[in-house]
C-alpha cells in the first residue's frame, strides 16, 4: 500500500538540491564532493521533504479508510419471499418496490427467491434472510426458532378457499371425501396448512392431498379435472387469469386470520428497522406507491403484533400438520 502510495506522490516531482536530483520519480546522485555548509542546507532540505511526503501519505490514508456517511453507506439486506408464485412474477412485483425501497431508505435490499417452499423455511429458520415476507404460520416458526419480529401486514385478514370448477357436482365440502385435493405445497398457511387441518378437524372429510409446487397450477389441475378442488387464498384467485378464473368457483372459505407480514431478524439494527417500516407506509401517500404495494398485496400496510396477531396460531396445534419436505 505503502509503495502506491509512494508511486503517487513521486509521479511529476523533479527536485534538485546541490549534488541530488530527483527527477522522473528517481533519485539520481551527483558524486562530486560540496562544502560542509551546504551539505547542512542539504540535509536540512531533504528532512523537509521527508517530513512533507510522510504527511502527505498519512492524509491520503486517512481519507481512504475513514468511514462512510450514511448517505455512502453500501449496506446491503437480504429481503426473502415466500414462494407463492412462479419466479418471475414475484421478481416483477417486488423488485420495483424494493428498488423504491433501496432510494427512500439508503440501504440496498437483495431479493432472494427460494426454489420452493421447504428451501425457504430452512432458510428462514438458519436466520438467513434479514427480512422476510412470510405466511401467517412461517412467522410463528421464525419468531420460534430465530427471533424474527413482525413488523407490517395489509390490513386486510387471510382467507384461504377451497376452488372447484364450476361445473362439477361437487356442492358441499363433504362431496370431497375420499376425493383428490390440490394445494401449492404441504406448509403453505391459508391454502394449505390451514385448509388440511379444517377439512379433517372440522369438515371430517378424508382425502388425498396433491402438492403442485405453486397457486398456478393448482387452478390449471382443477380446471383440466387432474384434481377435484384445490385449495388457494383470494389474492391468487383474484390474481389468476380471467380466463382461467372463470372457470373455478369457490366452495369454501376458511375464518379469517391476520394476512402474510414482513418480518426482520434481530441483528437488524432498530435504525434500519424504523427506516423501512416508514418508507413503506409513505407509499401509501402517491399513486405509484400505492400502484407498487397492491403489486405484493399489501396494499393497506399496518403494524404488525406478534402477540395479537400470530402467537394464537401457536395455541391450534397446527404444527401436526407440518409436513417434513425436502429443500
Amino acid at each position: 500500500m505503502l509503495f502506491k502510495l509512494f508511486n503517487v506522490f513521486r509521479i511529476g516531482y523533479h527536485i534538485s538540491v546541490a549534488g541530488i536530483c530527483f527527477s522522473g520519480g528517481y533519485w539520481h546522485f551527483d558524486c562530486s564532493s560540496p562544502s560542509k555548509t551546504k551539505l547542512k542546507e542539504e540535509e536540512n532540505i531533504m528532512r523537509i521533504i521527508s517530513q512533507n511526503y510522510i504527511r502527505s501519505c498519512l492524509l491520503v490514508l486517512l481519507a481512504l479508510f475513514s468511514p462512510l456517511s450514511h448517505a455512502e453507506t453500501t449496506d446491503t439486506y437480504v429481503f426473502s419471499i415466500v414462494p407463492q408464485f412462479k419466479p418471475a412474477q414475484m421478481q416483477k412485483e417486488w423488485n420495483p418496490l424494493l428498488e423504491r425501497l433501496s432510494r427512500e431508505t439508503g440501504y440496498k435490499f437483495k431479493l432472494v427467491i427460494a426454489s420452493s417452499n421447504p428451501k425457504f423455511e430452512a432458510d428462514l429458520s438458519k436466520g438467513m434472510p434479514d427480512f422476510s415476507y412470510v405466511n401467517p404460520y412461517q412467522a410463528v416458526i421464525g419468531m420460534r426458532d430465530k427471533g424474527y419480529q413482525p413488523l407490517l401486514r395489509d390490513k386486510k385478514a387471510l382467507n384461504g378457499i377451497l376452488v372447484v370448477r364450476k361445473d362439477s357436482s361437487f356442492k358441499t365440502v363433504e362431496d370431497l371425501n375420499g376425493k383428490v385435493i390440490g394445494f401449492p405445497s404441504p406448509n403453505a398457511f391459508g391454502a394449505s396448512l390451514y385448509m388440511r387441518a379444517l377439512l379433517t378437524e372440522s369438515s371430517k372429510i378424508k382425502f388425498t392431498p396433491r402438492y403442485l409446487n405453486n397457486h398456478n397450477l393448482v387452478f390449471k389441475h382443477v380446471a383440466l379435472g387432474h384434481v377435484s378442488a384445490g385449495g388457494t387464498v383470494n389474492a391468487a384467485f383474484n390474481d389468476e387469469s380471467p380466463e382461467l378464473r372463470d372457470q373455478l368457483t369457490v366452495l369454501f372459505k376458511t375464518p379469517d386470520v391476520a394476512s402474510h407480514p414482513v418480518v426482520v431478524h434481530p441483528r437488524v439494527p432498530a435504525s434500519v428497522r424504523k427506516s423501512v417500516v416508514a418508507a413503506i407506509l409513505n407509499m401509501q401517500q402517491d399513486v405509484e406507491g400505492r400502484a407498487l404495494l397492491k403489486e405484493i398485496r399489501l396494499s393497506n400496510p399496518v403494524d404488525a403484533n406478534y402477540q395479537n396477531d400470530y402467537q394464537p396460531l401457536d395455541r391450534l396445534n397446527i404444527q401436526k400438520y407440518l409436513v417434513q419436505e425436502d429443500e
